[in-house]
C-alpha cells in the first residue's frame, strides 16, 4: 500500500525502546545527544520574537524565492564571513531538509545518485530515498585531522551521479572544507559536470579550525554550487523554520538553475510570512545568541579533553567546528552494548558511531550543547564505562 521510498524497517530499535521506557518512568537522565539549543538552557533576549508580530505579515504576498527584504537580509548576513552574495541568488526554504529535497528534484531523475560523506549525519539516507535518489558514500579519513578522500569519490562516481554533497563543518566529525580540498572538488565536479552542494549550517562555530578553511563556497564557485544555511544553527532557533540556498557558479548555468528552482519553489511556497518579515531583525540580533552557544561548546570541548586525560585508552579526536565531539574508545564492548549499558547504569545517553556510519567500532559521539556541570559529570561517567573491561 505504501511507497518504497519509505525506509523498509521502521520498527523501534533496542535503544529507542529503552529510552522510551526511561522517559515513561519519569527518572532523570542526561542527554549527551542534545541538538536543540532551545532545550539546553541558553538565555534568549525576552523580546526576541516580538518581530514575528509585525502587522505586515497579515498580507499574503507569495514570492517563489521569498520576500526580497528577507533575501537581502540573508545576503547581508553572509558578509560577516567576508562573502559577497547577490540577493537574487538567495532562495528561501522552510528548512535545510527542504532545501535538500528541492535540490534533489532540481538535479536528479529517479534512480540517479549523489555522493555523500561518510561518516556524517544519517538524514541523507532518508532525504535521498524520499526523492527516489540513491546516496552513495565517499570517505572522510582521519589522520590527526579529518580529510576528504577524493579518491573514494572517483571510485564511486558513475554515469548516474549528479552531485557531490559536503557538510562543512561536518556533523559529527567537526571537519571544515579546506582550500586544497575545495580546489580538488571543483576540478572533480567540473570535469564530470556535477553540482557541488555544501551544507554550512555549523559554519559560525569554529573550534580548532585551521587557517585554510573555506566557507560560503557558492559565492565564489565556478562549477554549479549551492550553499545551505538557516536560522536553526546561526540564530539557535530551529522552531522558526527558515533556511536558505545560495546559488553559485558560472552565470549561464546559475541562471538556468535559478529558473528551474523558481518553478520548484513556486510549487511549495512553504516559508511563512512572519518569519520572512522578521528575518532582518533576527539576523541582526543573532550575535549574542551565537556567542552564548559558541562559548558553551568551547567550554565543554575543553572539559571533555581534560577529563579524557584521566582515561588514556580513550581519545577525543580533533574537532575544527560544530557542536559535537567524537571520542574513540576501546572495543571492549560493542557500541550498542556501551550505549545501552550507559543509559541503564548511569542514565546518560550518547550516540554510537554506527549511527553516523563510522567504518568500524568503537566511537562515542557527544553533543557539546548541554549545561557545563551536567556535561562534565556525564562525560566522565561515559569515559569511565567506555574504558572499563566487561
Amino acid at each position: 500500500m505504501f511507497s518504497n521510498r519509505l525506509p523498509p524497517n521502521r520498527l523501534a530499535n533496542a535503544l529507542s525502546r529503552r529510552l522510551a521506557a526511561l522517559e515513561k518512568s519519569g527518572e532523570p537522565w542526561v542527554d549527551l545527544t542534545e541538538s536543540n539549543p532551545t532545550r539546553a538552557g541558553f538565555e534568549y533576549p525576552a523580546d526576541l520574537l516580538e518581530c514575528l508580530a509585525d502587522s505586515r505579515a497579515l498580507a499574503y504576498e507569495p514570492q517563489p524565492f521569498g520576500l526580497s527584504a528577507a533575501r537581502e537580509a540573508v545576503a547581508h548576513d553572509q558578509s560577516r564571513r567576508g562573502a559577497c552574495v547577490d540577493p537574487s541568488q538567495v532562495v528561501l526554504t522552510a528548512s535545510t531538509s527542504e532545501a535538500y529535497g528541492w535540490l534533489f528534484k532540481l538535479l536528479c531523475n529517479a534512480g540517479e545518485n549523489v555522493l555523500v560523506p561518510r561518516p556524517s549525519y544519517p538524514l541523507f539516507e532518508h532525504l535521498t530515498r524520499l526523492e527516489a535518489v540513491e546516496a552513495v558514500p565517499y570517505d572522510l579519513e582521519y589522520h590527526g585531522r579529518w580529510q576528504i578522500h577524493v579518491e573514494s569519490m572517483a571510485a564511486r562516481v558513475t554515469d548516474a551521479t549528479r552531485a557531490v554533497l559536503v557538510v562543512s563543518p561536518n556533523n559529527p566529525t567537526g571537519s571544515y572544507l579546506k582550500r586544497d580540498e575545495l580546489d580538488r572538488l571543483s576540478r572533480f565536479c567540473t570535469d564530470r559536470r556535477l553540482a557541488l552542494v555544501v551544507d554550512e549550517v555549523f559554519a559560525d562555530y569554529p573550534l580548532d579550525a585551521p587557517a585554510a578553511v573555506v566557507t560560503d563556497v557558492a559565492a565564489a564557485s565556478r562549477p554549479l554550487a549551492f550553499t545551505l544555511g538557516g536560522l536553526s544553527k546561526s540564530v539557535g532557533l530551529p522552531q522558526l523554520k527558515l533556511g536558505w540556498i545560495i546559488v553559485g557558479g558560472e552565470e549561464s548555468v546559475r541562471t538556468e538553475a535559478l529558473r528551474a528552482l523558481e518553478l520548484i519553489a513556486d510549487s511549495y511556497l512553504s516559508v511563512s510570512a512572519p518569519v520572512q518579515i522578521a528575518a532582518a531583525d533576527l539576523l541582526s540580533r543573532a550575535g549574542v545568541i551565537r556567542d552564548g552557544i559558541h562559548n558553551r561548546v568551547r567550554r565543554n570541548l575543553t572539559a571533555i579533553r581534560q577529563i579524557a586525560t584521566r582515561f588514556p585508552a580513550a581519545t577525543v579526536l580533533a574537532c575544527e567546528g560544530g557542536w559535537y565531539a567524537v571520542v574513540r574508545v576501546p572495543s571492549v564492548r560493542t557500541e550498542e552494548e556501551l550505549v545501552l549499558e550507559l543509559l541503564d547504569r548511569d542514565r546518560v545517553l550518547i550516540h554510537p558511531g554506527y549511527f553516523f556510519d563510522f567504518p568500524h567500532e568503537a566511537y562515542a559521539i557527544v553533543s557539546l550543547l548541554p549545561r557545563p556541570d551536567m556535561f562534565a559529570d556525564a562525560a566522565a561517567r561515559m569515559l569511565q564505562l567506555a574504558t572499563t573491561s566487561l
